[in-house]
């Protein structure tokens, strides 16, 4: 299948998020033409805020709790924003080698790290990153969620005036 067809179903899990008041970002892990495991944002909405169920981690970690054989090499992660610092280190250090991402995060993204500077254990990951795939149809998302006045999550922040401004 082509990537767009799985850009599109972790466009998918970002509109629930949406559609639940959380900050619109999905994600999907394939293997071999399968979605193995999805996950949206969660945590943005209400009072206590949680900064470290994203999407990603959410994907990961429903993965790691089924019991499977599969190369972590040729899983790819399609994710509707790029993944910041966190999630950037739980994907090297899970063994995934391939990220696309719909959306730049400029305020967070993690993905332009200069890994050399790191230790090795992150130094000598081999990680593609394809970026900007089905661009357009993740920043109407954004562009719903801060437009809502009901949505405070990161409200008046440089992710927020950029995505505004597309």
């Amino acid at each position: 299948m082509e990537d767009a067809y799985y850009m599109n179903k972790a466009l998918e899990h970002a509109k629930k998020a949406l559609y639940a008041g959380e900050f619109p970002v999905g994600c999907v892990l394939v293997y071999n033409n399968k979605i193995i495991s999805a996950g949206a944002r969660t945590g943005t909405s209400g009072h206590h805020k949680n900064e470290t169920d994203h999407a990603e981690i959410i994907a990961l970690r429903n993965f790691a709790s089924q019991k499977n054989n599969f190369d972590y090499n040729k899983i790819t992660l399609f994710c509707t924003l790029e993944p910041c610092l966190m999630c950037f280190g739980a994907i090297i250090l899970s063994g995934i080698r391939k990220i696309i991402y719909a959306y730049e995060d400029i305020m967070g993204g993690g993905t332009g790290c200069d890994l050399t500077k790191l230790p090795g254990l992150y130094r000598n990951a081999d990680i593609s990153i394809i970026n900007g795939l089905q661009r357009h149809k993740s920043i109407k998302l954004f562009k719903s969620y801060f437009a809502n006045p009901e949505n405070v999550y990161w409200r008046g922040s440089i992710l927020a005036d950029y995505t505004l401004k597309q």
